[in-house]
């Protein structure tokens, strides 16, 4: 640390640096979309996904064609009806980090795109 500065103001601006997440989706249900929040930039064809350079993807499995523009590189969480237990699983063998129930991924959405407000 130079000019006087010490390491303990150091780490004190580092531990309140809060590093900015790109979440992308693909979710076409507009009602589904009203409950991401302005933290989630969309994308409009599953096939848009292969080009978003993201950390988080959220997709909503029930268009089963997403399955198909999974990015690489990217932590992909997606969504289906709970009784779909063959997309779920289908989607978690196509690389989705996690698969999981509407009610189950909703209750979670908060908290994944960073948001207090659950």
């Amino acid at each position: 640390m130079g000019s006087g500065q010490s390491s303990h103001t150091f780490f004190e601006a580092s531990r309140n640096t809060k590093l900015m997440t790109r979440i992308f989706a693909y979710v076409p249900n507009l009602m589904d979309r009203s409950r991401f929040g302005g933290t989630v930039q969309f994308v409009q064809k599953s096939s848009d996904l292969m080009s978003v350079e993201a950390d988080l993807i959220l997709v909503d499995l029930s268009h089963q064609e997403v399955l198909n523009h999974l990015p690489p590189g990217s932590r992909v969480i997606g969504f289906a009806p709970h009784v779909d237990t063959e997309t779920l699983r289908a989607a978690t063998a196509a690389g989705c980090a996690e698969a999981l129930p509407r009610s189950i991924f909703f209750k979670r959405l908060p908290a994944l795109i960073g948001r207090e407000d659950g």
